[in-house]
C-alpha cells in the first residue's frame, strides 16, 4: 500500500535550532573521540574500546554480573554484547558462570587475564582520551559531564576528585 503525501504526518514538534545543533555536535564529537581512542588502541595492538568498557564495568562491579546489566552502560544492543562476550570469553578475558536464580541465564566474571588486559589498555586509552579532550579545561569537562548526565537522565556525581 502506498501512502500519499497527505497521509504522511510530520513531527508534532520540531526541535529548536539549538537542540538540533546540540544533537548533531553530540553525534559527531562522540564518534570522533571514540575513533581517536580506538585507533590508538589498534596501533598498540590492543582490542577495541568496547572491550575495555566491558572489562572496566566487570571490574567496577566487583562481582559476577548479568550481561543485561552491562548492555545499558555500554550502549550496546543485547545481541551485539552476546557476540562480543563470545569473543572475549574465547580470548580468556572473562568467563560465564551459571546463574543460580535463573537456570537459563548466566553471569559474567572478569578473569585475571581480563584484569591485566584492562590495565594494559588503560596505558594507551588514558593518553588518547586526554589528547581527544585537550581542547577543553577541567571545569569545562565537569560541566560537559554534568550536562551529558542530565541529558541521559543519569545521576552520577561530577565533582572533581580531591
Amino acid at each position: 500500500m502506498r501512502l500519499q503525501q497527505t497521509q504522511l504526518k510530520g513531527p508534532s514538534r520540531i526541535p529548536s535550532d539549538p537542540i538540533q545543533r546540540a544533537w548533531i555536535a553530540l553525534g559527531r564529537v562522540s564518534q570522533l573521540v571514540q575513533c581517536d581512542v580506538d585507533n590508538a588502541l589498534k596501533e598498540a595492538g590492543l582490542p577495541e574500546l568496547t572491550w575495555y568498557t566491558v572489562l572496566w564495568e566487570l571490574e567496577r562491579a566487583g562481582k559476577p554480573t548479568r550481561p543485561k546489566d552491562l548492555a545499558i552502560p555500554l550502549f550496546i544492543l543485547p545481541y551485539q554484547l552476546s557476540r562480543l562476550v563470545d569473543r572475549m570469553e574465547k580470548d580468556g578475558l572473562l568467563k560465564r558462570i551459571e546463574c543460580k536464580e535463573d537456570k537459563r541465564g548466566h553471569l559474567l566474571e572478569l578473569t585475571p587475564k581480563g584484569f591485566t588486559m584492562r590495565k594494559q589498555m588503560w596505558t594507551v586509552y588514558a593518553p588518547a582520551m586526554d589528547e581527544a579532550l585537550k581542547r577543553i579545561s577541567d571545569p569545562e569537562a565537569l560541566e560537559l559531564a554534568r550536562l551529558l548526565n542530565k541529558l541521559g537522565g543519569l545521576e552520577y556525581p561530577v565533582q572533581p576528585k580531591g
